[in-house]
Formats: structure tokens, sequence, C-alpha cells
């Protein structure tokens, strides 16, 4: 695995009082021993660790909330739970679905918000939120990078919050396209998308 730090910077200045951190789905679901495990997971954590304790009061953690049973999900999710039948409620051990205990402990003053999604921005009410605390960028962490990460961004992008990547302080199943994602965000959306290492996001997040 290869993570790569930014070579550019913070092109659009500090990240001041309307930053809040979007740490999306740093859970035992995605920790070993888990169907879902991340080898990565572990390795990006104490990055994830310091940005909340920079700002816990500041964080937010995304949980993604698998249904009970496969039947209760709808369309291409059936399909998809019937693939990953293990990996439903009825089927996980009590708790799993919590944040790791690394990062629990941030909660409160950090908030939660549940998604059944990749997206968190679908069904929940993370934009309300946001837009009543007056925040306008947000500082992104956590897994997967290629799609759960990838929802994250493109919806913030879409409803046009600035994004910051914390690319040592998110984790994927696969460097390929980790890679490739890193790739295109300052190919294709550099006026919409910065990424930074976790050393540049804590010195310029005052």
């Amino acid at each position: 695995m290869v993570l790569k730090t930014d070579r550019f910077g913070l092109r659009f200045g500090p990240l001041t009082a309307s930053c809040r951190h979007l740490c999306v789905d740093m859970q035992k679901l995605f920790a070993a021993p888990s169907d879902w495990a991340l080898d990565w997971l572990p390795r990006v954590l104490p990055n994830v660790v310091r940005l909340c304790e920079h700002r816990p009061d500041g964080t937010v953690f995304t949980r993604f909330i698998p249904p009970d049973r496969p039947e209760e999900a709808t369309g291409s999710w059936r399909r998809y739970y019937r693939r990953w039948e293990a990996m439903t409620r009825s089927r996980l051990e009590a708790g799993m679905v919590d944040l790791v205990p690394e990062l629990a402990r941030f909660v409160p003053p950090a908030t939660v918000v549940d998604k059944a999604t990749y997206s968190p921005w679908l069904g929940s009410d993370l934009h309300d939120r946001l837009q009543r605390g007056g925040v306008d960028t947000l500082l992104v962490s956590g897994g997967e990078t290629d799609v759960c990460v990838l929802a994250t961004v493109l919806g913030a992008v879409d409803l046009g919050y600035r994004v910051v990547l914390v690319v040592d302080g998110l984790c994927s199943a696969s460097d390929e396209t980790h890679d490739a994602l890193i790739g295109v965000y300052h190919r294709r959306f550099g006026q919409q998308v910065e990424t930074v290492d976790t050393e540049g996001a804590l010195a310029a997040w005052t």
C-alpha cells in the first residue's frame, strides 16, 4: 500500500471555524475480523484520531448501517445483501455497526449520522445540520476512498461545500483505485476538492 501525501496543499486558504471534520464509516464493521475488513484501517486510524483530538466538537462521524435481512433492502441493494448476507445485522455480532473504540470516545461532543447507503446525504439530516452550523468546508477522512468516501465527496461537491481530503487518513481495499481517485480529484475537481496530509490539515485548521 502506498499512502500518498499531497504536494499541492491547500490552494484556497486555511481551514476556519466554518470547517467540520467528516469522518466516514470508521466502524467495527470494517475492522478485523469481518468479511468487510480493511487492512488499511489500522494504519490510518492514528491520523484520524489526531484530527478528532484537534477538534472533537468539530467532528461528525457517519456510520453505514446494513439492514436486518436482505429482504428489507430495495432494488439492487437486495441482491447486494444476498451476496453479503453475513454482513446484515441479523447475522452480525452485537455492536459491529459501532465506531471503532479509538473514535467512539469522542462522542460526545462529536456527533454521529447514520446512513443506509454509500452517500450520507440521502435519507439523513446531515446537510441541514451542517447548514445550521454555518459550515461551508469539509475535512474528509475514513473509508473507503473509492466507495463511501467517493459518494460523500461527490455529494458534498454538488451541495457546494469546499472539500479537503486528508489522504493519509483515508483507507480502501484497493491501492489501485485509491491512487486513481486521488489523481481524478486533482485533475478533474481542482476547484472544489483539495488534498492534504494530516500534518497539513492540523496546521491549517485554526
